[in-house]
């Protein structure tokens, strides 16, 4: 005899069928439906989705969309400044420290460093405090 439930009398094998449920009220009317009622002449009544199967602009339809498509303005990121970004040159030459050398004395990649003085970097406060620090002076503001 075994000590644990035995599962062999509980089974189950008769098939599970899961049906969807059939759309009640307007949502039930199909096609052949509506069509035989066009052809007996009784009154149908058809809703059309929201600018669906057309090819209108989005003006027409959203009636601030027009000036949102006529704003031509850009936005970008600040970058650091060009003085900013030969300051922290002259600095790391002026120390004879290579970019990958700079990058891990304050432990970021060499791309950081290079991003920097390229002048493509997002000024960053915790990152501009270290280049500081390494590199013992007071670069100028990014901007």
């Amino acid at each position: 005899m075994t000590s644990g439930p035995t599962l062999l009398a509980a089974q189950q094998w008769e098939p599970v069928v899961w049906k969807r449920a059939a759309p009640t009220g307007q949502a039930a009317k199909g096609t052949a439906a509506v069509n035989a009622a066009r052809r007996q002449g009784t009154e149908v009544e058809t809703s059309k989705k929201f600018s669906a199967a057309s090819n209108r602009s989005s003006a027409a339809v959203v009636p601030k969309a027009k000036k949102l498509d006529e704003n031509s303005e850009t936005f970008r990121h600040k970058t650091v400044s060009h003085d900013f970004k030969l300051a922290l040159q002259q600095a790391r030459l002026a120390k004879k420290m290579s970019q990958a050398d700079l990058a891990t004395a304050i432990n970021e990649r060499s791309s950081v460093v290079s991003e920097y003085e390229a002048g493509k970097a997002i000024p960053n406060g915790a990152i501009i405090n270290k280049l500081n620090r390494a590199l013992g002076v007071r670069l100028p503001r990014a901007k």
